[in-house]
Parts: C-alpha cells; sequence; structure tokens
C-alpha cells in the first residue's frame, strides 16, 4: 500500500519539531479528513536554512510531512511556490487514491507559509 520511500519517512520521520521566530510558523487542516500539520521555516539570505514539522495525522501525512521538509532546505521562495501535489507525492515515492489528501495538506501549509513569510 505504501512505498519503502514512504513507510521509511512514517518510522524515521525527519525533521519533527517547531522552530522558534525568526522562523515562520504556520497551522494548516485539511476538514475532509482531520489531519492537520504545523510547519515551522527559517530563512537565510531568501532560502530555506531550517524546516521543521508537526502532523496529526494518518501515516501518508506524517511520511509527507517528513519529506517535504527535506525537500524544502535550500529552496528559494519561487521553487517553494513551484511546489505541486505531484511533487509531494513522488517525493514519497507515490499515494494511494485514498492518501492523496497528505500532498494537498503538504502544498497549502507550503502557500500559507509563502504568503506569510516577508522573504524575498
Amino acid at each position: 500500500m505504501y512505498s519503502e520511500r514512504a513507510l521509511d519517512h512514517f518510522r524515521n520521520p525527519r525533521n519533527v519539531g517547531a522552530l522558534q521566530a525568526p522562523a515562520f510558523t504556520v497551522d494548516v487542516a485539511n476538514p475532509a479528513c482531520g489531519d492537520t500539520m504545523r510547519l515551522s521555516a527559517r530563512f537565510e539570505n531568501g532560502r530555506v536554512a531550517e524546516a521543521r514539522y508537526q502532523t496529526r495525522g494518518c501515516t501518508a501525512s506524517i511520511a509527507a510531512g517528513s519529506a517535504l521538509t527535506e525537500w524544502m532546505t535550500g529552496k528559494s521562495r519561487a521553487e517553494l511556490a513551484e511546489l505541486t501535489p505531484a511533487i509531494v507525492e513522488e517525493l514519497v515515492g507515490g499515494l494511494e487514491p485514498a492518501s492523496k489528501h497528505a500532498a494537498v495538506l503538504c502544498v497549502d501549509a507550503v502557500g500559507t507559509l509563502l504568503r506569510r513569510a516577508k522573504v524575498s
């Protein structure tokens, strides 16, 4: 059901937690499934220097959050803006149709972060 990559991120999640200011932190939720994500990112020189997440949700949401924070590190604001659910799905090695909401949750979190962050 889940790829080995997704299971690895679920069993050994990376970058769990939150960052203190001056990092930006946002909270998003998927009202359809009830999953929530807190995403934090600290920018240096216009790029993500550090990213952390906390998720309350299913296996796919936990794995996607872990993969997302690894992907975000080093990315510019423009690169973050290009994130799509398909990219998140690729990061975890694919998602079953019933788990695609996890990719949308990640995209929503990054979009909300970009709207709140005052980083060029």
